[in-house]
Formats: C-alpha cells, sequence, structure tokens
C-alpha cells in the first residue's frame, strides 16, 4: 500500500506544481505558447470530466463531480489496501494521485487547469494536463496487468 501512497501523493505535487507554474509564470501574460507545430501550451479550463465531456454544468455540475470523484478515490484507496502486487499499487496510486490533482483544482476554481495543447496530422487533441495524463497511464498498466501479467500467471 505504501508505494501505491507514495506514488500518488508525486503525481499530486507534480501535477500541482506543474499547474503553479504554467499558469503563474509561463503563460501569465499570455494565454497561448506554441512550441512547435504540433505542441503548445495553453490555458484551458475545463467544467467537465476527461476532454471536457458534461462540461458547462455550472457550480452543481462540478459539486457533482466532484462527489463523484470522491467516491471513486474512495473505492481505489480500498482496492489500494488490499492490493499485492506493486505493479498495481503504482497504477492505483497514479490514478488517486491524477484525481485527487484534478479535484483540488476543481475545488479551488470549480474547473481543472489544463495546458498540454497537442494537434498531429490536422487533428486536436484536448488540452489535459499531469493528473490526466497519470490518470491514463495508471488505466492502462491495470490493463496490461490483466490482460498481459495476470494472464502469465494462470
Amino acid at each position: 500500500m505504501l508505494v501505491g501512497l507514495i506514488t500518488s501523493v508525486l503525481t499530486i505535487i507534480i501535477d500541482q506544481i506543474s499547474k503553479y507554474l504554467i499558469f503563474s509564470h509561463l503563460l501569465s501574460d499570455i494565454g497561448y505558447l506554441k512550441v512547435t507545430h504540433y505542441f503548445s501550451v495553453v490555458k484551458a479550463w475545463n467544467t467537465g470530466v476527461s476532454f471536457s465531456m458534461f462540461s458547462g454544468n455550472g457550480t452543481i455540475g462540478s459539486i457533482i463531480l466532484s462527489v463523484v470523484a470522491l467516491i471513486i478515490i474512495a473505492c481505489l484507496l480500498y482496492w489500494l489496501k488490499k492490493e499485492k502486487s506493486t505493479f498495481l499499487q503504482i497504477a492505483i496510486g497514479l490514478i488517486i494521485g491524477g484525481a485527487i490533482g484534478n479535484l483540488i483544482d476543481r475545488i479551488r476554481f470549480g474547473a481543472v487547469f489544463d495546458f498540454l495543447d497537442f494537434s498531429i496530422f490536422g487533428y486536436h487533441w484536448p488540452a489535459f494536463n499531469i493528473a490526466d495524463s497519470a490518470i491514463c497511464i495508471g488505466a492502462a498498466m491495470i490493463i496490461y496487468d490483466n490482460i498481459f501479467i495476470k494472464k502469465r500467471s494462470k
């Protein structure tokens, strides 16, 4: 369990520091910084969930999403407490840390601050942040574990 908790705390710290530095220093005077033809750093506020789904529901939407996030975090903490695999503890820790990182934004600002913006081969991906990345990486690790690692152990 300790490995997962350390992973989640480190994820929260990296997420919050990155958001602070990008928002307060890099984008303090501008709202957009083009780094390459396919990558930009932007100021984007997401009031919904991943990729702005369910956005535009105002304060009540933010409260509902925060409560749902807290329930999911509680379930993940229960799973983490029971999990023996270090690999899965890290995966769960990434998801918990990412969820808490975005929850902090939602409580502080009423929206999640996203800043990584990619456009590749004419396709534009919605802006995201470190917390979103941690959640996706953690979920991918769990899927990988279920497909490849548990399959080998049977």
